[in-house]
């Protein structure tokens, strides 16, 4: 895929940066080669590749998923500006 001036110039202005003409030719160079090169991976044969999140065969471990209050809510409710109950209490935004 061939990058002009013109594209550049659009990416340039909807990312709101400004880029020199010098810098124009150097980013379409890079961006065309870019594009190349993912046209060229389309190009591979991956229907009998099952898809990876990673290089290495892992599982995660898991743990019980066991909720709590912490065991010192006194302690987490000290940092509130403003309690009730164990609560935070915040104003109201709703009318």
């Amino acid at each position: 895929m061939s990058i002009d001036h013109k594209i550049i110039q659009k990416i340039a202005l909807l990312a709101r940066i400004k880029v020199s003409a010098e810098e124009r030719e150097e980013l379409a160079s890079e961006l065309s080669n870019i594009f190349d090169w993912i046209e060229e991976l389309d190009k591979v044969d991956t229907t009998d590749i099952d898809p990876m999140t990673s290089v290495v065969q892992a599982s995660a471990s898991l743990r019980k998923d066991n909720p709590n209050d912490g065991g010192y809510p006194e302690r987490i409710i000290a940092n509130a500006p403003e309690a009730v109950e164990h609560f935070f209490t915040v104003p109201k935004v709703v009318e």
